[in-house]
């Protein structure tokens, strides 16, 4: 009788006897077998290792490879090319799905989370403290995604999005794949790499996982993030009672792993140091400004009055953003400066008002800090997390799933709010305005912690999730219940979550902020012929006219320039009609755009007039070729220090 696949076909080929030969050896020698990709047909196989088996089979050491210690897979330069390669596409604002859009801070990014990841890249690079993540097990019963890692120039520009593709994102990972590890960890190291960039100096990413990868997992945060960076793995009591029927071991324990974007992170805002002097200068820290208020900073220097400008030298030097005045020792107003400084507003403000002292040097304005005594430093995490005290169980994330969207079963194992309440508030107890991170969202469970532990300490912290729009399955109860897509749950549990908090008691510090803006990942707005003018045909000069593409919006235009521009991606939009044509204003003059056509030497004129930080304009909308020459010469002489662009 023909063998029969998972799926119900048939096999229709005779057995493959170099695999059923190769399993007979992994029974014998199992460190003799790995993963290989076949030449032939590009797919992963079982093969033997013969100098390893060689060598189980000699008495002697027998000559091979060098040895080194490394992490390595069939598949691992493809990622890390992956990883680094650009891609054209961009992030389409969606009003109609999103929630109080105007006023929010948070977002929920729907596509495919490597490219989610890199598109936020610019704006939120070094900014994110806290990274959680629940991502696929490689159980035999979950999907992965599939990446392409062709490297011919027709596949490129098909990965890249510069020509059209209709291509499935996500492998069923089952048992008969043989679950590979080589495809998993493709798949999550590449992630993993462009994440780190996102995190601050001091931040930390949670990773959940169960036995299956937790031991890969490891090999590839340390890789990526350095060993040394590596800050203790939790065990999390995750049910309430065990499945007795298995014939191994009752599984009722998952692993959550925990390093550092650096040694210098903080849970419950302790550090070892922290009773003595620091520098709040470090030279390998992305650049920020803080403001110090005059009445609660000591200082060493001399009486007079400091004109704005740098002070100190090379790497550590600062930049005073306005002039201040010292009498008796004491600055008289408060002041900001500019530097690589290690720790953020939010931060410094907590330490001041909990007792912190400031000093600020005698001649360089280096700014010295003696921490303020952290009165939950007691408060530490430990290696294992009761679920079942914390009221923090998979029974828990069902049923909190489940009592908000009032549907059964339409998440398989939602993460419970306690649990990842418990990691952030870990992370961010020292910044309460930081933001955080899930690009595995599924139903939100991290959206729904942020804003609760904002509700009851006054907190502000932001949240951003990014999601695949993963079908649900048509004899699912998420199909059922209307869910078309894991996204839609996702998005539907923060409106609820959101609503169900403020009609709650709240913290009267917290803002309130249960909105988010939706941005879904999408092919460029711009032509192919803008990325390859190079391949520009004769036919395609009257395409050239207009070099966006058709049923784009101006919003979309907008925010495709605050992804390329590197601008927060939830900052106050205001829409303003300007002699007859529409201008954006983002975060008032941080940047000023208008994509209409006819375009006037007097619009620019009053735009220009708003002196804003940028300014963007499409290509060919001015009203004649010697308005579009004359665009910079108009801000140089009425803004100068404005940043002029066209698209």
């Amino acid at each position: 009788m023909a063998e029969k696949t998972t799926t119900g076909k048939l096999k229709m080929h005779s057995p493959d006897l170099t695999q059923d030969n190769i399993a007979k050896i992994s029974e014998l020698f199992p460190g003799c077998v790995t993963e290989a990709r076949d030449e032939a047909t590009g797919k992963l196989r079982l093969s033997v290792d013969f100098d390893q088996l060689r060598q189980e089979l000699s008495a002697h050491l027998v000559d091979g490879p060098q040895e080194r210690y490394r992490l390595d897979w069939p598949g691992k330069r493809e990622a890390l090319a992956l990883a680094n390669a650009p891609i054209a596409k961009t992030l389409r604002p969606e009003v109609k799905e999103s929630t109080l859009f105007d006023e929010t801070r948070n977002l929920f990014v729907e596509g495919d989370n490597l490219e989610a990841l890199k598109l936020l890249q610019d704006a939120y690079l070094g900014k994110v403290q806290v990274i959680y993540i629940d991502p696929p097990y490689n159980t035999g019963n979950d999907f992965i995604y599939v990446d392409d890692f062709s490297e011919a120039s027709s596949e490129y520009l098909r990965r890249s999005n510069q020509i059209d593709e209709e291509a499935n994102r996500l492998l069923a990972n089952t048992t008969r794949n043989g679950r590979f590890h080589s495809n998993w960890v493709s798949m999550m190291y590449a992630r993993i790499k462009v994440a780190r960039n996102l995190l601050c100096e001091n931040g930390l990413i949670f990773l959940s996982i169960d036995d299956n990868e937790a031991a890969n997992l490891m090999k590839i945060c340390d890789e990526v993030f350095g060993g040394q960076n590596f800050v203790g793995a939790m065990s999390w009591l995750k049910k309430r009672k065990g499945s007795f029927l298995s014939k191994k071991l009752v599984s009722v324990t998952e692993w959550l792993l925990v390093y550092g974007k650096s040694e210098d992170v903080r849970l419950f805002g302790g550090r070892a140091d922290e009773s003595e002097s620091q520098p709040l200068i470090k030279r390998t820290n992305s650049v920020g400004i803080l403001k110090f208020p005059s009445d609660l900073v000591r200082t060493k220097l001399a009486d007079g009055v400091y004109e704005a400008g740098e002070y100190g030298e090379g790497s550590s030097s600062v930049e005073l953003l306005n002039t201040v005045t010292v009498k008796q020792g004491v600055i008289e107003n408060s002041f900001s400066l500019k530097g690589p400084f290690i720790w953020g507003q939010g931060y410094l403000d907590a330490q001041i008002e909990g007792g912190a002292r400031i000093i600020v040097n005698t001649d360089s304005f280096q700014v010295r800090a003696f921490k303020a005594p952290d009165p939950d430093s007691h408060k530490g995490l430990s290696t294992f997390i009761n679920g079942v005290e914390l009221q923090a169980t998979n029974e828990d994330g069902y049923e909190q799933l489940r009592d908000l969207l009032q549907a059964e079963g339409v998440m398989s194992y939602p993460k419970p709010v306690n649990y990842i309440k418990r990691m952030i508030e870990a992370g961010t107890h020292w910044d309460k305005a930081s933001i955080v991170l899930d690009f595995f969202a599924g139903s939100s469970t991290t959206a729904h912690a942020v804003m609760q532990l904002n509700a009851e300490d006054g907190g502000n912290r932001r949240f951003i999730m990014a999601q695949f729009p993963e079908d649900s399955p048509r004899d699912s109860a998420a199909f059922n219940a209307g869910y078309k897509t894991i996204a839609e749950i996702g998005k539907e549990r923060i409106r609820r979550a959101g609503k169900k908090i403020l009609e709650g008691e709240c913290h009267p510090g917290w803002n309130g902020d249960v909105g988010f803006r939706v941005l879904k990942v999408d092919t460029s707005n711009m032509k192919d012929v803008y990325y390859r003018p190079d391949e520009l045909k004769q036919s395609d000069l009257l395409d050239m006219v207009d070099n966006v593409k058709g049923g784009r919006t101006a919003e979309d235009l907008l925010f495709q320039v605050l992804v390329d521009w590197g601008v927060d991606l939830t900052l106050p939009i205001r829409r303003e009609t300007l002699q007859g044509r529409t201008v954006f204003f983002v975060d008032d003059n941080a940047l000023v755009a208008c994509f209409d056509k006819g375009i006037t030497e007097e619009l620019v004129k009053e735009l220009a007039g708003h002196e804003p930080l940028r300014v963007v304009f499409r290509d060919n909308g001015f009203v004649s070729d010697a308005v579009k020459v004359n665009v910079e010469q108009v801000f140089r002489q009425l803004s100068p220090t404005t940043e002029v662009k066209s698209i």
